[in-house]
């Protein structure tokens, strides 16, 4: 089968095409993949920068060959012992190897796929709309007619907190990007900022809760905007050079200052997919799709996530494999992609 494979840290251009063995089923279930998504996490780990992540990840070069996460498609066979699914379901979840035709995880990291979306926006519903909806309900405990505010409105957990937060009938400002204003009002935004123009550190309202995925102002301004009880989340602080001195900004802070809640570990699990699933199927929740890149070109769409200005979910589409492609591996072909 054909799959982006990375045999050192760098930037884009350390991915590469190949064509590698399938994965045998064993007792997982195997998917063929016809879908995946990238997020920043994965631009991080293509890195290996901070090195201290190296330490979970590899530290010369990644444990996981190939990379992505977030993942829809078919099953195309079942261990003896699988009985959530069955050869043809469509399902989505999270595997260790998404950028590939086939991938192979256990049962419980699958739900099936809604059937009012495509393989490509099930693909989106991984990494970022968990962290949205662990960030909202577990660490931000936001309620009906709470004032919430998402810096970083229009990226990829951002969009999906947009819709989440409105989902659970807060009051929702979303900061982006003038070209993003109308993009983000119409997911569900009671109002939007639009930072070129207005800072909203600067008077103005205040907020009950603020997710921020940006981390352009310094924690005490953006705690500024807050209420007196109101609780700052930082979401890593982007994914700049700058991102580990926020978190540890915020960890420490954290321990004196009521207002700033301390970085938080997000988790993919199963019990979260459902929950995201019910919210797609009651048309709450859509993903918004950046743009669409086949599988030979995912260095140039890593490069567009790295950029820091995608709109959304980069997706990465993977056609059907054909018999070529399933032949013993022989060809590798380096990819290109600008820094």
């Amino acid at each position: 089968m054909k799959a982006i494979v990375q045999d050192h840290y760098g930037s884009e251009k350390a991915l590469k095409l190949e064509d590698v063995d399938k994965p045998e089923v064993g007792e997982d279930v195997l998917v063929r993949v016809h879908a995946a998504s990238i997020h920043v996490g994965d631009w991080v780990l293509m890195g290996g920068k901070p090195f201290v992540m190296r330490m979970a990840t590899g530290l010369r070069r990644p444990k996981c060959r190939i990379p992505g996460t977030d993942v829809a498609g078919t099953v195309e066979a079942v261990g003896a012992n699988v009985t959530s699914f069955r050869p043809g379901d469509e399902v989505f979840g999270w595997v260790a190897g998404a950028f590939a035709e086939y991938a192979c995880a256990t049962e419980d990291h699958f739900v099936m796929k809604p059937a009012n979306l495509t393989f490509e926006q099930a693909a989106a519903v991984g990494v970022s709309a968990t962290t949205a909806l662990q960030l909202l309900r577990d660490q931000g405990h936001v309620q009906a007619g709470q004032k919430v505010l998402i810096n970083g409105a229009s990226g990829g957990v951002g969009s999906f907190a947009v819709q989440i937060a409105t989902a659970f009938v807060a009051e929702v400002t979303g900061v982006t990007s003038t070209r993003n204003v109308e993009l983000v009002r119409s997911i569900g935004a009671d109002h939007v900022i639009d930072y070129t123009a207005e800072d909203f550190t600067q008077g103005g309202p205040r907020y009950d809760f603020i997710l921020d995925n940006v981390g352009n102002h310094s924690l005490s301004q953006t705690r500024g905007a807050l209420t007196p009880t109101g609780k700052l989340q930082p979401n890593g602080g982007g994914h700049s050079g700058g991102a580990l001195g926020t978190v540890i900004k915020a960890m420490v802070t954290s321990m004196f200052v009521r207002q700033q809640l301390r970085p938080s570990i997000k988790f993919q699990n199963h019990k979260d997919l459902v929950a995201l699933s019910e919210l797609v199927q009651a048309g709450k929740v859509t993903p918004v799709i950046d743009g669409t890149y086949p599988l030979d070109e995912t260095a140039d769409a890593m490069g567009h996530v790295g950029a820091g200005h995608a709109r959304g979910t980069v997706i990465i589409s993977i056609a059907a494999p054909s018999v070529a492609a399933m032949a013993p591996p022989t060809t590798t072909v380096p990819l290109g992609g600008s820094a």
